[in-house]
């Protein structure tokens, strides 16, 4: 997706040709369907599930994923590179079937013998959808201690009680990990457990849609007394924060990988209206200010890069990651955020409206800043472990 302006020289060869494919199948069948996959409903399922297949029929579908899973087994250092280009549509990663990495994996590794049996193929395979529920209105998921969901033990599981909102697909998806206390007393960091929660469940409920600035895709769900099988408990009873660590750390890190993509397209869209936008004393691009928005814009995205792959690479490597994540995490929101404003400002009233692509990557540049925990908790949290540590 990106232009050769922004380069990738980290990409190794070997991986080039598949990041180009994904780029164009990224280009050329899911960017002229997001209107209609954003209006959601009848029309965007079945747009979806067309583009899946036609992934699968290109070979590009699940490529992160493992081979026992049913995915394509590429490494998280490959994957990173494709996935820059995968995400530059909000659907890319739903339509190529890379969306369900974090929740396959937390499955594989921390499920039963019967979670793993009966969820991880028809998951992996885009025939169900998971989503993971933490945020709650009065206890945020920056300080999940708070949490006051609740999960009481029964002869054969747990009663499940409270809710959750900004829910990622929560009203549309088929279960749902919930952070609940299932021991313990508030402000106690153990009494924290995971349960897998089928949404056909008695007493689970979308109370309404949660729109983000406008846009769909979030939801508050409550739980009114959900029985939940003993063995839909994920990971150890009370040590819901060490799954929960794992899974933000590589869920922040993709997320970053994919806020370049959209960066890499606002500046691609602000590069070309520079180049083609008439005066009548000349091409936009000669104004000094347009040209200071293209080299700002530029220099974001060619320094939060490096930051996002070393993440990946202490990440894939199984070193501590906490300093390069935060760092990665805020540097790309930022970036999305700037470029995407930067390109807007280039187009003036045509980047408010709805002929480009524009207004949806703003606005996910805002949000960014505070998805995955806001922008002030990864600076203060770098910030104190470089505090005690000599690792700069």
């Amino acid at each position: 997706m990106l232009d050769e302006t922004l380069g990738d020289p980290q990409c190794p060869p070997e991986v080039r040709e598949l990041k180009d494919r994904v780029a164009d199948f990224v280009r050329a069948r899911i960017l002229p369907c997001e209107r209609v996959l954003d209006s959601g409903g009848p029309d965007a399922a079945r747009t979806l599930h067309r583009l899946r297949r036609e992934a699968k029929e290109q070979g590009l579908w699940a490529l992160p994923l493992p081979v026992e899973l049913g995915g394509q087994g590429l490494g998280l250092r490959s994957y990173a590179h494709v996935a820059e280009a995968e995400g530059a549509s909000e659907h890319g990663p739903a339509a190529l079937g890379s969306a369900s990495l974090l929740d396959a994996l937390m499955l594989a590794r921390h499920g039963s013998p019967r979670v793993r049996e009966r969820y991880l193929a028809p998951l992996v395979a885009g025939e169900l959808r998971a989503s993971y529920a933490m945020t709650e209105q009065d206890a945020p998921g920056t300080d999940p201690v708070l949490t006051a969901t609740r999960a009481a033990e029964t002869e054969d599981g747990w009663r499940l009680t409270g809710g959750k909102w900004f829910v990622s697909g929560g009203d549309t998806a088929g279960l749902v990990t919930v952070l609940a206390r299932t021991d313990g007393r508030p402000l106690e960091r153990d009494g924290l457990s995971l349960l897998l929660v089928p949404t056909a469940s008695p007493g689970f409920r979308v109370v309404r849609e949660l729109p983000v600035l406008g846009a769909a895709g979030q939801a508050e769900i409550t739980f009114d007394g959900v029985a939940v099988d003993a063995d839909h408990l994920i990971g150890e009873r009370g040590k819901a924060l060490a799954v929960a660590a794992e899974r933000l750390q590589l869920g922040r890190t993709l997320r970053c990988l994919r806020w370049l993509g959209q960066a890499g397209r606002a500046f691609d869209l602000m590069r070309e209206r520079a180049l083609t936008r008439s005066r009548s004393r000349g091409p936009l691009g000669d104004l000094q200010l347009v040209q200071r928005h293209v080299f700002e814009s530029l220099l974001a995205l060619r320094t939060t890069r490096p930051l996002v792959h070393e993440a990946v690479s202490r990440l894939d490597a199984g070193a501590d990651a906490h300093v390069e994540v935060g760092l990665a995490k805020v540097a790309a929101a930022r970036t999305l955020q700037l470029v995407a404003d930067a390109a807007i400002q280039v187009h003036g009233a045509a980047g408010l409206g709805p002929d480009t692509a524009l207004p949806a990557l703003f606005r996910t540049g805002r949000a960014a800043r505070i998805l995955d925990g806001p922008d002030e908790l990864h600076i203060t949290s770098v910030a104190r472990r470089v505090l005690r540590t000599e690792r700069v």
